[in-house]
C-alpha cells in the first residue's frame, strides 16, 4: 500500500483525489489543505490543515505522515489575480514548489506537480511534451518556473500539464466555465464568451485518475494530460447550452482584446495527449460525456 499526501484537498481537483483515492484498496491518502475540510467524506483518510507556503509545517507534515508520494495540486490559478498581484503568485507557485521538490529530493518522495498549457504563448498549439515554452502572463511565467524548480531539484517527478479543468464538488470556492456558463444561462442572462481562443478542457474525474495513475506506475516526466476536444470557447459554451437545453442566443461572441483583461491569454493550445495514453493509460471522456457525468453528479 502506498502512502500518498496531497495538498489544495479542498479544491475541484482534490476532491476527485479523495473520491479515487477512497475507491482504491492500495492508496493510504493524507489529504492537506487550508481550512478544515470540504470533502463531504470524512472517513477513510486522514486530513490535516496545511499552508504549503509554510516551509517549517510543511517539512513536519512530511516527517508525521512520511508519504511515498505527494500529489500537489495547491496553487494560485486565477490569471488576473497572479498578474496583479504577483507576490502572492510567485510564493504560492514558484517558492513553495521550490521548497517541496527539495523536500521530496531529501526524503526520496515522488512529486506529481500539475502544471498549464499558459506555460505556451498559443501561437502553433496543440502542443507535445517537448515543445519549448514561452508563457504571455505572470501565471503562466510562475507555472513554467516552478517546472524549472522542480526539475533542477533532483526529485523524482512526474509534471502533469492541464487544460481548463471543469467539473462539480462539494463547498466549491471557486467556479469553472461550464458551471458559470450553464448557471449564467439558465438564470436567462447574457454572457460574453470570446471567440479567438482554443482550448481541450478537461473533466477533474480524468485528471485526477491521471494523478494516481502516475503514483502507481511511478511515472517520470513531464506529461499533457487534458480533454481530447479542440474546441473553440464559443462553441465550448454552445455545447454547454445545448447539452441543457438552454438559450444559445445569450452567448455574445467577442475578441479578447475588448475584455481588457489584465493577463494576456494564449489565443490556441491544446495538448497532443499520445505519451500520457501510452504511458499512463490515459482515457479521457469526451466534452459531451464529461457534461453527461456533471449533470449526473448534479442531480444526485
Amino acid at each position: 500500500m502506498k502512502r500518498v499526501l496531497v495538498t489544495g484537498s479542498n479544491g475541484l481537483l482534490g476532491q476527485k483525489i479523495i473520491d479515487l483515492a477512497l475507491a482504491q484498496s492500495d492508496i493510504s491518502l493524507v489529504a492537506t489543505s487550508s481550512g478544515s475540510n470540504r470533502h463531504p467524506v470524512k472517513v477513510g483518510y486522514i486530513y490535516q490543515e496545511l499552508d504549503v507556503c509554510d516551509a517549517d509545517a510543511l517539512s513536519a507534515a512530511i516527517l508525521k505522515h512520511q508519504p511515498q508520494a505527494i500529489i500537489h495540486t495547491a496553487a494560485m490559478t486565477n490569471v488576473d489575480a497572479c498578474e496583479s498581484n504577483q507576490e502572492a503568485c510567485e510564493k504560492l507557485n514558484v517558492t513553495a514548489v521550490a521548497s517541496l521538490a527539495t523536500l521530496c529530493q531529501e526524503f526520496n518522495i515522488q512529486l506529481i506537480h500539475l502544471s498549464t498549457d499558459f506555460i505556451f504563448d498559443g501561437a502553433d498549439g496543440p502542443y507535445t511534451e517537448d515543445d519549448s515554452p514561452n508563457p504571455l502572463s505572470f501565471y503562466g511565467q510562475s507555472k513554467w518556473k516552478a517546472e524549472q524548480a522542480i526539475v533542477s531539484s533532483g526529485c523524482t517527478y512526474a509534471i502533469l500539464r492541464t487544460i481548463i479543468v471543469y467539473g462539480v464538488a462539494a463547498a466549491m470556492s471557486r467556479s469553472n466555465i461550464v458551471l458559470w456558463a450553464k448557471n449564467a444561462l439558465e438564470k436567462g442572462e447574457t454572457i460574453s464568451v470570446v471567440n479567438d481562443q482554443w482550448r481541450m478542457p478537461t473533466l477533474a474525474e480524468d485528471l485526477a485518475a491521471a494523478c494516481l495513475a502516475a503514483v502507481q506506475k511511478e511515472a517520470q516526466g513531464v506529461f499533457n494530460v487534458s480533454g481530447k476536444d479542440l474546441m473553440n470557447m464559443v462553441e465550448l459554451v454552445q455545447q454547454v447550452a445545448d447539452f441543457w437545453h438552454l438559450d444559445k442566443t445569450l452567448i455574445q461572441p467577442i475578441n479578447s482584446a475588448s475584455l481588457n483583461q489584465a493577463a494576456k491569454r494564449p489565443p490556441k493550445t491544446g495538448f497532443v495527449l499520445a505519451k500520457a495514453i501510452a504511458q499512463l493509460n490515459y482515457q479521457p471522456h469526451s466534452f459531451i460525456q464529461g457534461l453527461a457525468l456533471v449533470d449526473a453528479q448534479l442531480k444526485a
